[in-house]
């Protein structure tokens, strides 16, 4: 089952970031976003992945543009992405929803009780 398409920017909230991953030189993915005007809580990371492109200047070295990630949330599976290099204007924003595959309302239901 694909996602359905989002493009919006995400707020990460303050505080939540995973320090370990900063560590590692990659963005710290927040516990939870405010999207829309509401709050989304992030239970687990499902994977992540890198997308590069080559040096503008020919050095033939490749840049990570953005990092990837699939997250597990209270408002089903979220396909996110942090951009190396934010855009300019009021879209400036670092953080996006690409798209969201809500979960069948039972198994949302059974994930919040617990």
């Amino acid at each position: 089952m694909t996602g359905e398409f989002v493009g919006d920017p995400l707020t990460p909230r303050a505080g939540t970031f995973d320090p370990d991953r900063m560590a590692a030189g990659e963005p710290g993915v927040p516990a939870s976003f405010g999207w829309r005007g509401e709050e989304v809580r992030v239970r687990a990371g499902v994977r992540s992945w890198k997308e590069t492109a080559a040096c503008t200047h020919g050095s033939g070295e490749r840049y990570v543009n953005k990092h990837w990630y699939e997250l597990a949330t209270d408002r089903g599976t979220l396909t996110v992405y942090f951009e190396r290099r934010a855009r300019r204007g009021p879209r400036s924003a670092r953080w996006w929803l690409y798209s969201l595959r809500p979960e069948p309302a039972a198994v949302t239901a059974v994930m919040r009780d617990q």
